[in-house]
């Protein structure tokens, strides 16, 4: 819900950024990569009780999530890029729930089960939605610069870190913060499977 906003804030400076890394020569694959990385060390740290550090990770990891689609657009975009960077991205979000879980089972586990679920839910719906979304030939007008129809919600990338800064901050309070963003992904999946029965109910 509020990716559209964020995006055009921050699109001048990361636009920069990435100019000055195209300048010498980082791909964006590499930026790509390095922001999994960055994820999965974040997802090492909650394990380890140590979510402060990993909250400092997260935010690394998602610089370099918006870098990479901004060196992309710099340089050249290509199909590689777009399906690792939302496979990855997909990876990451896993991460931080089985994290916190690892970090507290009796207290975190079932929570995060039902936030993954969740996860699988927006996740599907997504990808469903963009694979006819191309077999149709629409375009995404609110997301022009993507590299797949990106289909909007009411929990998106940012809802989706703002939650996880809140775990990593409060992590005693994980589970009302898992069942409560649960409960808003189970309202975006609502809105894609609408949007989805309506656009493709034509042919």
């Amino acid at each position: 819900m509020l990716d559209r906003a964020l995006l055009g804030w921050l699109r001048p400076p990361l636009h920069g950024a990435a100019l000055r890394l195209a300048a010498v020569g980082v791909s964006a694959d590499a930026v790509t990569l390095c922001g999994l990385a960055c994820g999965l060390a974040a997802a090492v740290a909650i394990a380890f009780s140590q979510p402060l550090p990993g909250l400092a990770l997260i935010a690394a990891s998602r610089l370099a999530d918006g870098l990479d689609g901004e060196l992309a657009r710099a340089t050249a975009a290509t199909d590689r890029g777009a399906f690792l960077d939302i496979t990855l991205d997909f990876l990451f979000y896993a991460a931080i729930p089985l994290a916190f879980a690892l970090a507290d089972p009796p207290a975190n586990a079932l929570p995060a089960a039902v936030l993954l679920a969740a996860f699988i839910g927006t996740g599907s719906s997504f990808l469903a939605f963009a694979v006819l979304a191309e077999r149709r030939g629409l375009k995404s007008t609110g997301y022009p610069a993507k590299g797949f129809f990106y289909l909007g919600g009411l929990t998106e990338g940012t809802e989706t870190i703002a939650c996880f800064a809140l775990m990593c901050l409060m992590p005693q309070l994980f589970a009302w913060w898992a069942y409560g963003f649960a409960a808003l992904c189970a309202l975006t999946i609502v809105t894609r499977l609408v949007a989805g029965w309506v656009i493709f109910g034509t042919r």
